[in-house]
Formats: C-alpha cells, sequence, structure tokens
C-alpha cells in the first residue's frame, strides 16, 4: 500500500499507532492501546484483540490484550475455527457473515462479520489480530488494507 492510496482516517491512525509503537511500554500495553484505538475509531468494531503464539503449547493460540466483551475463548488450537485457519494459512481472512462459515467458534451471538490477520515475523507466524463485528458485511477493502499495514508494523516489535 503505497501512501497515495491511504485515506486521510488511514494515515491518522497509521501513525497514532507508530506513536504507541514508540512508547516505552510493555508489548501487551502497546497492543491494547492498538486495541483501543481501534475499537474507538471504528464503529463496527464490537471486539478488537490480539492472539499469541502459546509460548507453553505448539501449535495454540493464546488470547492476549483485548477491548469488548469477554471471551470463553482463551486458548485456540491452530486450524480449528477462523484464527486457528489463520494460523495455519498465514493469509488474511474476512468473514462478511460468520453465521455462513462452517468452521467459525462463536465468541456472540450477536458477532455477524470478522477479520483476522496475522502478524509474521522473519516469515514465521506469531501472532494476529482478530476484530468481530456484530454488523453484516462490514469489513471494508480500506480497514483490510489498515490492518495489514498495522500488522506489519507490529512484527518488529515481537
Amino acid at each position: 500500500m503505497t501512501s497515495s492510496s491511504l485515506t486521510s482516517l488511514q494515515e491518522l491512525l497509521l501513525d497514532s499507532v507508530d506513536d504507541i509503537l514508540s512508547e516505552p511500554i510493555t508489548l501487551d500495553e502497546k497492543l491494547f492501546r492498538i486495541c483501543e484505538l481501534l475499537e474507538d475509531a471504528m464503529p463496527t468494531f464490537d471486539w478488537v484483540g490480539f492472539y499469541k503464539v502459546a509460548d507453553d503449547e505448539p501449535n495454540t493460540l493464546v488470547l492476549g490484550p483485548y477491548v469488548g466483551e469477554p471471551t470463553d475463548h482463551v486458548r485456540i488450537p491452530f486450524g480449528k475455527g477462523i484464527c486457528g485457519q489463520v494460523a495455519e494459512s498465514h493469509e488474511t481472512y474476512v468473514s462478511q457473515d460468520v453465521h455462513a462459515e462452517d468452521n467459525y467458534i462463536s465468541c456472540s451471538i450477536h458477532v455477524q462479520s470478522e477479520i483476522v490477520v496475522p502478524i509474521m515475523k522473519d516469515g514465521e507466524f506469531i501472532a494476529q489480530l482478530d476484530i468481530d463485528s456484530n454488523t453484516k458485511n462490514s469489513i471494508t477493502t480500506e480497514q483490510q488494507e489498515l490492518l495489514e499495514a498495522i500488522c506489519d508494523r507490529l512484527s518488529d516489535q515481537f
């Protein structure tokens, strides 16, 4: 994504992410602040969080910082659900209607759309950004581009 293709909101949010990433705080504090930023900036983002590769169990995601309703899904095996699928594919996945997905793990009866963006470091999957929306068909191409740019920036923080 070139800077000329960014909208002013995307530029503003990326500048804010850069500011957060430059602060002398822990990685989890940075991730939480990014969750807050995205949830505040995007009215259709109802749950924003990060899953990291578990240190204690191979091929398992563990819930990291998030904002939104609590979830029972604090550990997800690779391959299970959309998050587990992205952990294996290393590709962003967008579902405009989670109820049409065969492998969706329901976190809330209200969730309608979801995007999961992998965070890669030196070609290795290390974490992901997971966003749920209570609005069907709410994930835009511009939002996907923004979230992928944020995850690219985050890879240097791990």
